[in-house]
């Protein structure tokens, strides 16, 4: 049996990008050195593409760190660059040097995207992690990536084809290609 949110969606509150009022909201527990949540993060981009205003996609942290020991420094920066407003540009960076996330590398980046890690209120980020952990354990988050649709944990596949006919089925509307018309 699947399981459900025990925190919904929060636009306040949570981290996501796409429409504002979609037909579905897919929301993701990772980890930002976990293989597996980066390549569902691969496979969102072309997704949210293809779904436009009709989907919006969130993020939740749940860094495994007694497998991946650099996880919980990189969501800590995330956090300091979400309150800097940056957060989906550094979570883009991330994901696409996940084999470098050494401090020094977290503090090149940062400086790249010009967050002053300086600024960063160290207390409420780790807060704000914890929170979204409890979060997970409480929605049955056990690993990552942990994805719901409209509040209800997927069960089936993270490749493309298996998100794209999930999202179909929870209502998300594909944009037309070019060189399509409509019936």
């Amino acid at each position: 049996m699947a399981s459900t949110l025990t925190q919904p969606f929060d636009r306040d509150r949570d981290h996501w990008r796409g429409g504002a009022a979609p037909a579905v909201t897919l929301l993701m527990y990772g980890d930002f050195q976990c293989p597996y949540t980066r390549a569902a993060q691969r496979r969102l981009g072309p997704l949210q593409e293809r779904f436009g205003d009709s989907l919006r996609v969130a993020f939740r942290h749940f860094p495994l760190t007694e497998l991946h020991p650099r996880a919980l420094a990189a969501a800590i920066f995330a956090e300091a660059a979400a309150e800097q407003g940056r957060f989906w540009e550094l979570y883009d960076v991330l994901f696409a040097n996940q084999e470098a996330l050494e401090p020094d590398d977290l503090l090149g980046y940062a400086r790249a995207l010009g967050v002053d890690f300086g600024r960063a209120d160290e207390e409420a980020i780790l807060r704000r992690i914890q929170a979204d952990v409890e979060s997970g354990l409480a929605s049955g988050v056990r690993g990552t990536p942990a994805i719901f649709l409209d509040a209800v944990e997927l069960d089936g596949g993270h490749d493309t084809a298996s998100l794209r006919v999930a999202l179909e089925a929870a209502g998300a509307v594909a944009r037309e290609a070019p060189g399509e018309t409509g019936r």
